[in-house]
């Protein structure tokens, strides 16, 4: 009988090692992260169930621990990422910048620049007085303690070419600003004092990206790498 037993886990135990790697190999799971955490939860049984079960999603969601919202789609216990909707174009990474100059960024974004370095982008924002901690004025008390909203504007300042991640927080901390977004596309958006949100979230740099067949080998591998980098 307990011959029998043993078996019977080792058969189960090789069924869920296949299982892991028919979830991981599928498209939209990330092998490098969740392989190990998947498993885990795989032989445990956390994870396998239907998503509509909920003592069992709560199961799988305290299993896969911080991995869950990177993981879960591995296990199908969520939508697995649709790659159209997530293109490098939209994916990104921001950063407040140590030492802004929000004059110096002004007096460089105000007027078009000559050489088309980069181009400027102005808009309204909304500031709440949460914000005061970014040295905004942003709204009065008056004595009957109405608030007084004061129009701001954010400015932003995409570069023209593709550049890497160093180089675009270079730029943007040589222009004065006090943040920037590194698109994954090779885009770089440096942002003004006054924006929420790391300003806009959606590439719109003149020369980039450019197409590949025109990208030198170096320009690609410089590229392909801060990209990999990025994302893991």
């Amino acid at each position: 009988m307990e011959s029998l037993l043993k078996k019977l886990q080792l058969t189960l135990c090789v069924l869920a090692v296949f299982s892991v790697q028919f979830l991981l190999f599928s498209d939209g799971c990330n092998e490098a992260v969740c392989a190990s955490i998947v498993s885990k939860c795989m032989l445990t049984q956390s994870c396998k169930c239907d998503a509509k079960n909920t003592s069992c999603s709560k199961d799988c969601f305290y299993c896969l621990d911080y991995f869950y919202t990177e993981c879960c789609s591995c296990v199908e216990m969520c939508p697995r990422p649709n790659n159209t909707e997530n293109s490098l174009s939209q994916k990104s990474h921001v950063e407040d910048l140590a030492e802004p100059y929000p004059d110096l960024f002004n007096v460089l974004t105000e007027e078009k620049d000559r050489l088309l370095r980069w181009t400027t982008y102005t808009y309204p924002v909304t500031l709440s007085f949460i914000s005061l901690d970014k040295e905004v004025v942003v709204s009065t008390i008056t004595d009957n303690t109405v608030l007084e909203s004061v129009p701001v504007n954010c400015t932003v300042a995409f570069m023209s070419q593709c550049m890497s991640f160093n180089k675009c927080k270079n730029s943007c901390s040589s222009m004065g600003a006090s943040s920037y977004r590194w698109f994954h596309d090779g885009c770089c958006e440096c942002i003004g004092a006054t924006c929420l949100n790391y300003g806009m979230n959606e590439s719109r740099c003149l020369q980039c990206p450019p197409d590949k067949e025109d990208m030198t080998a170096e320009e690609q591998e410089v590229l392909d790498k801060d990209t990999s980098e990025k994302v893991r």
